[in-house]
């Protein structure tokens, strides 16, 4: 065997269903990870609605409600490797039970907490339970559907990853809006009980014997480097890239990766993640797929949000409402994806997916416009929807089919790694670009406002509008202003949009996961290292 292919571990599963489970144990399993998902997915974005809430009860400041909404993603990503790895070897559904009970936990802590401080804590041990859920959820899936069935169930997996931080969001705030701030937690606490209670009678147990001892150092290693990067990018718009806590975070981040990479090579067929795996057209074409496209869409949000807020007036409720068209469309098309990737292949699913992205930003860029409101916006998100929803659910079928058996609580992971690190990326760099981009168009259009008014008005759109009535009889130029500068910092935003998709789709295209075609000429025999494959990664290297 070829040093480019490492060689396989043999997988031992041990199952708590006798045989193979029928369609009806397949549904209610597939029903009951989809609902542990949403409960985590929820929490990511659902705490955004009530920040003034928080603010205004615990005398909070901005950063201290920044991070309690922030913890839980930093958290999230940094055990998501080690604890996945760590139920391919505990057991899967030991692991997703005990991750749905400090879930839940942390969520009726959450929901009680009477200080900030309390809260943060609840945060974090949320942040543990969710990161021992969300990679068995996906795990369990690869190890327990047979594999003509196991593409429409990553689809409706995918589509709920994908689509259920906006659906959790509008849930969020019209309870907010309907009842109290608080009652935000009710909501992934009773998707817990349900999944709880699914989870112990319908989930079967898999787990996988190895011969290696679990990689610490390695596990270590991801977490921090984890931890480091998306700390930069969470926190460096607010204190200043240049800022010295954002360079040791870098550093830190940086070293701990490289640090990894080369353990993991060490290690070999030891390591928590084989990183000579990467050399697969799968692995490294779904990766970088899912770290784009997640990234453009949590960066949309970003554009979006402030766009039906401040530009149309919108309320929050109905601005978590404008958004659900393309939450929609991504969750329709993500369990249409594995048909159509079926037909024409992986690779061409996933371009057709990008390409519906790309040109989605693009009709925002071209048309978005104060008085065109939501109708300017509506087409582009359309297409985006659609688009992510085609190039999700194949780029997830890839990661998770070029891990071994015996690793797919490991390659659940490293998708999830994967989205959450594109999440935070997106965010922080279209959000950059939205506010160069305002402040560049609005600094020579405030003649005639006071010093102290104008430099409120250049920290964004919300701003401006909200100082412009003590303007007199300035306020409605401000605020029109205000409006067509953050049009024009929109536009800048949606056109790196663009040019990140586009050379994204150019490297799909070449060198995106084998269709179906390829995949049968090759025969088992990775195209890199042109070596056989073994076990589980036989079909996988090929896709």
């Amino acid at each position: 065997m070829s040093d480019n292919q490492p060689p396989q571990t043999v997988a031992t599963p041990t199952s708590g269903i006798g045989g193979t489970p029928d369609a009806r144990q397949l549904r209610a399993i597939l029903i009951a990870v989809s609902i542990a998902l949403m409960a985590v997915i929820a929490s990511v974005s659902g705490l955004n609605v009530a920040q003034t809430h928080m603010a205004v009860e615990w005398g909070a400041s901005q950063t201290t409600v920044l991070w309690i909404i922030n913890i839980y993603t930093l958290v999230l990503a940094a055990l998501l490797l080690p604890l996945g790895a760590l139920g391919d070897r505990w057991g899967r559904k030991p692991m997703l039970v005990a991750g749905l009970i400090v879930f839940g936990t942390a969520g009726v802590v959450a929901g009680l907490a009477p200080s900030a401080a309390v809260m943060i804590g609840a945060r974090v041990a949320a942040g543990v339970g969710a990161a021992m859920i969300m990679p068995i959820t996906l795990a369990v899936i690869t190890s327990t559907f047979p594999e003509e069935q196991r593409g429409k169930a990553i689809g409706v997996w995918t589509g709920v990853a994908g689509g259920g931080g906006i659906l959790g969001m509008f849930l969020s705030a019209l309870l907010v809006d309907v009842a109290d701030w608080r009652w935000l937690f009710a909501l992934p606490v009773a998707l817990v009980v349900v999944a709880l209670a699914m989870t112990v009678k319908s989930v079967p147990n898999s787990r996988e014997h190895s011969a290696h001892s679990f990689d610490i150092v390695g596990a270590s290693l991801s977490a921090i480097a984890v931890i480091g990067l998306i700390f930069v990018l969470q926190e460096g718009p607010e204190r200043g890239w240049t800022a010295p806590v954002s360079l040791i975070g870098l550093a830190v981040g940086g070293v701990a990766a490289v640090a990894f990479v080369a353990w993991e090579l060490h290690r070999r067929d030891a390591s928590l993640l084989d990183v000579r795996l990467f050399r697969q057209r799968g692995l490294a074409g779904g990766s970088l797929t899912l770290l784009v496209v997640f990234g453009v869409q949590a960066g949309i949000a970003v554009v979006l949000f402030p766009f039906f807020q401040a530009v149309l007036g919108w309320s929050g409720l109905l601005s978590t409402v404008a958004m659900m068209p393309m939450a929609v469309m991504m969750m329709a098309t993500s369990g249409l994806a594995p048909k159509m990737a079926a037909r024409v292949g992986a690779r061409s699913t996933m371009t057709v997916g990008i390409a519906l992205s790309s040109l989605g930003l693009a009709l925002m860029a071209l048309f978005v416009s104060v008085d065109g409101g939501y109708l300017s916006v509506l087409a582009g998100m359309l297409a985006m929807g659609i688009g992510m929803g085609l190039s999700m659910t194949p780029s997830t079928e890839a990661i998770t089919g070029s891990l071994p058996r015996a690793a797919q609580g490991v390659a659940s992971a490293l998708n999830d790694v994967t989205r959450e690190l594109g999440t935070a990326l997106g965010v922080a760099m279209l959000g950059a670009l939205l506010a160069n981009g305002y402040r560049g168009a609005i600094d020579d259009k405030l003649d005639g406002i006071p010093q102290g008014t104008a430099e409120t008005a250049r920290q964004g759109v919300a701003n401006a509008v909200e100082v412009a009535p003590s303007t007199g009889s300035h306020s409605r130029d401000l605020v029109h202003t205000a409006q067509q500068s953050f049009v024009d910092g929109w536009q800048q935003a949606m056109w790196a949009g663009v040019a990140v998709m586009g050379v994204l789709l150019v490297y799909v295209a070449l060198r995106g996961p084998r269709d179906s075609g390829s995949a049968a000429v090759a025969d088992g025999v990775d195209e890199a290292a042109g070596t056989r494959t073994t076990g589980a990664a036989e079909s996988a290297a090929v896709r």
